[in-house]
């Protein structure tokens, strides 16, 4: 086990409920150099296709997720996990229970949006399976700094775009 890693911590994950904000703005506001408020949590999570998670360890809230339903994806607006309790692969479970929604059918990819000053989160997304498809110039508000779009593609979709060959064909 890496040093850094520690024990996985089991987590209930379930939607954020008004109750939960004190919990999850003190989780933003130790996350994030620029944080968001709580006016921008409620705009957010008012609006139809926008879904918020909790993750929660002994009856208390140690992470969160916001993102947006589309057509065809899921777009991850904000994920943190309280300082004490990262490395706990509580993030991860909620990534998991995120893909675990997708579908060949319907929505067949997870994108987001991270900064490129932000190290960790890309590598914890890419360990996640995600992959940097392209940068968005000047793309935050609050600083010059660029934007890695990330995305992850069900598997079912990835498997659709083999080409087919000669070799492909003889195998069956």
């Amino acid at each position: 086990m890496n040093p850094q890693q520690k024990q996985a911590l089991s987590v209930h994950i379930r939607w954020m409920i008004r109750r939960d904000m004190p919990e999850v703005l003190e989780i933003e506001r130790t996350a994030f150099e620029f944080p968001w408020f709580e006016e921008d949590f409620v705009r957010c999570l008012r609006q139809r296709n926008c879904i918020g998670m909790v993750a929660e360890h002994d009856e208390r809230v140690v992470g969160f997720m916001i993102y947006e339903l589309h057509k065809t994806r899921l777009h991850i607006l904000n994920l943190a996990v309280a300082p004490t309790f990262r490395r706990h692969c509580i993030g991860g479970q909620m990534v998991a229970k995120l893909l675990s929604k997708l579908s060949h059918q319907r929505r067949n990819r997870v994108v987001l949006e991270v900064r490129e000053t932000n190290l960790a989160a890309q590598l914890f997304f890419r360990q996640s399976g995600f992959r940097a498809v392209s940068v968005l110039r000047s793309y935050y508000e609050d600083t010059p700094e660029d934007a890695y779009v990330m995305q992850y593609v069900h598997e079912e979709e990835a498997a659709d775009i083999l080409p087919i060959n000669r070799i492909t064909r003889l195998a069956g």
